[in-house]
């Protein structure tokens, strides 16, 4: 048999096959992805999701309906096609002037809505799909067998990328979208619908999605979660090739299949993450992407809607006293375990919101920060015998030093670039975890001992371990309080509200958002680091992406650039996986709906609209408001 550098051949042909077939469902995911970002602003986080219902639908019209392949080619698409349409009528067509992370958030919600509702329904094993008669055996190429099924998908999704490219780049009705993207109002004006074309633009886009997933489901096995993983690649596809690019979206999503098959040929433990390392260089070359021509315009980050004025010291001392009170005697009607995490992941949503909120910059991979450090204090504890001080100040640092490399290569970038590298790192961190040794790979690191703090405090004991997860919270907020009440904290928020502006005023707003950044990854990792004491375990769920997504949850559901919002929304989100885990995956869909529901009825989040609320309701002048917006808002000074 011969070899290719040491790989036998029909191995390394297996594999460049493998990737075509990958490089041809991303090609048609990314397609769709980078239509309806060109056209529409919307970064469309269901798009998996979408995929996931097309093979689905296909698998039901069989087995329910007795309508084979061929048929479910057309029908699927056009079924999911329409539905999304509904979807753009009812709900996206209110975040079009908006910022993109609204759009976000909301496909983000109907994704787990979805995906929640399917496991429920489907449970989380897969369904086969049988090949189709007429597709079925190969041919012999000499040098490998290829399957005619799996030639029939990428011969089609050549077609199909092909054809969509040269509808909106070579034809009148591809001019009046790219003009309506442009100039709605103008184009308008010479008596299109510019509303009706956006519209179909969307079905159009998801449609692919789902004619990917048809395609997708002969070949791998049809699940409610088969997309969820995927969307992720097919972000850093459409990154990579540059955000609304056409052409770009089909020659990556190619490139990074044959890339992944190549990779897994030569060095399979890393095929997961070869992309996301591409996607990492690619950027800090070309930050709009290989085939970009210029990146997105800053937009305005969604804030809690209310001024901000500086409370005495006076005001915070008593607001944060009261707080540390009603902590410390919860444990005297709620159950302490509760009370410890919901503490330790109100810092963590807490340090989210210090560069979400105060410097307008939206990380996707916030989970490396949260999960790193667990890793690191649980093995200076376990293995080096640390005791828990030491081992949660290596895990915190460990923390501080990833988010100064992560933060320095990030913040050049803004918007959804600046998230998509930020998950880039997050992805490669949680390749590390799962194939080094020391974390114990799927299984995680446990057994990890709480041991004698300081040698005089043992942290085995409950109300011990209750007190100092209390202390390690209230000084973690305290700081939080303090920073952005601090000089530093009005210029970051005078960086956030007009970056050029405050660089023409001189200063090096890089700097303060690097800063801010690294705060904000060493209190994550001072988060993580306690959970990994307290749980004495550390995970692979703690350095997933669905982390990152949870602490946006988390922050946005309580309100983002507020002081008291990520706390408020931290405590709601782990009480209900707390007190409605009976409802299995439905909690999944509860949490969606939430996402839903903060996008559409208050952006706010809570404690910004109670305080709206408050105010319409007392009807007080904005001057004798002032104290009580400062109870709830973040100082400035």
């Amino acid at each position: 048999m011969t070899t290719i550098l040491g790989v036998p051949s029909a191995v390394l042909y297996g594999q460049l096959l493998l990737g075509l077939i990958n490089g041809a469902f991303y090609a048609m995911l990314s397609l769709g992805l980078a239509v309806i970002f060109g056209m529409m602003n919307i970064v469309n986080f269901a798009h998996g999701a979408q995929y996931m219902i097309g093979a689905m639908g296909a698998w039901l019209l069989l087995n329910y309906l007795g309508v084979g392949y061929w048929w479910a080619l057309i029908l699927a698409p056009l079924i999911v096609g329409a539905i999304s349409i509904v979807i753009e009528v009812l709900l996206l067509r209110r975040l079009y002037k908006l910022d993109h992370l609204y759009g976000m958030l909301l496909t983000f919600g109907l994704a787990l809505m979805v995906q929640g509702a399917f496991s429920n329904w489907f449970g989380s094993s897969g369904q086969p799909y049988t090949i189709p008669q007429a597709l079925m055996g190969g041919r012999n190429l000499g040098f490998m067998f290829l399957p005619n099924y799996r030639a029939w998908v990428i011969v089609t999704s050549v077609v199909i990328c092909l054809g969509t490219w040269y509808v909106i780049e070579r034809t009148k009705l591809g001019a009046y979208l790219r003009a309506a993207t442009e100039n709605p109002m103008l184009v308008q004006a010479f008596g299109i619908r510019v509303p009706r074309m956006i519209t179909l633009t969307y079905g159009a886009g998801v449609a692919l999605a789902a004619l990917a997933g048809v395609l997708a489901a002969p070949v791998y096995q049809v699940s409610p979660l088969m997309g969820a993983d995927l969307l992720i690649v097919v972000f850093a596809v459409v990154v990579i090739g540059g955000m609304g690019s056409i052409m770009g979206a089909i020659v990556t999503g190619f490139l990074v299949g044959i890339v992944e098959g190549l990779t897994k040929a030569f060095y399979p433990e890393a095929s997961t993450t070869v992309v996301f390392v591409v996607m990492a260089v690619v950027l800090l070359i070309r930050p709009a992407g290989l085939f970009g021509s210029k990146l997105e315009a800053a937009q305005g980050q969604p804030q809690s809607g209310l001024s901000a004025t500086a409370p005495s010291m006076r005001t915070q001392t008593l607001i944060f006293l009261a707080l540390a009170c009603c902590l410390a005697a919860a444990p005297l009607v709620v159950y302490p375990g509760f009370m410890m995490k919901a503490m330790i992941f109100a810092l963590f949503a807490c340090a989210f919101n210090l560069v979400a909120g105060y410097g307008r910059l939206v990380s996707f991979g916030h989970s490396m920060f949260l999960g790193s450090a667990g890793y690191v204090c649980g093995h200076a504890a376990k293995i080096w015998g640390l005791s828990p001080e030491l081992a949660i100040l290596a895990g915190t640092a460990t923390a501080a030093m990833l988010g100064l490399v992560t933060g320095w290569l990030a913040i050049r970038r803004s918007g959804i670039y600046f998230a998509m590298v930020t998950l880039a790192f997050a992805q490669m961190v949680y390749f590390v975890a799962l194939q080094a040794r020391f974390t114990g790979g799927e299984d995680g690191l446990q057994a990890v001992p709480r041991g004698m703090l300081f040698g005089l405090i043992d942290l085995s004991q409950p109300a011990n371990l209750y007190g100092f997860v209390l202390v390690i919270f209230l000084g973690g907020f305290f700081l939080i309080m303090r920073l952005v009440g601090s000089p530093f904290g009005r210029v970051l928020k005078a960086i956030s509200d007009h970056d050029v502006r405050a660089q023409s005023l001189g200063f090096e707003t890089n700097r303060y958002k690097l800063v801010a950044f690294v705060l904000s990854a060493a209190l994550a990792g001072l988060a993580g680091s306690t959970k990994a004491i307290v749980s004495q375990l550390a995970s692979l769920t703690d350095v997933h992406w669905s982390m990152s997504g949870e602490v946006l949850l988390m922050t946005f559901l309580g309100g983002v650039g507020t002081l008291y919002g990520p706390l408020v929304g931290a405590f709601i989100v782990v009480a209900m996986q707390n007190y409605l885990a009976a409802f299995g995956q439905w909690v999944t869909v509860i949490h969606g709906l939430i996402f839903v529901l903060c996008v559409l009825a208050f952006r706010r989040g809570i404690v910004g609209e109670l305080i709206e609320l408050w105010h319409r309701l007392r009807r007080t002048p904005p001057a004798a408001s002032a104290a009580l917006r400062e109870v709830v808002v973040a100082p400035q000074e």
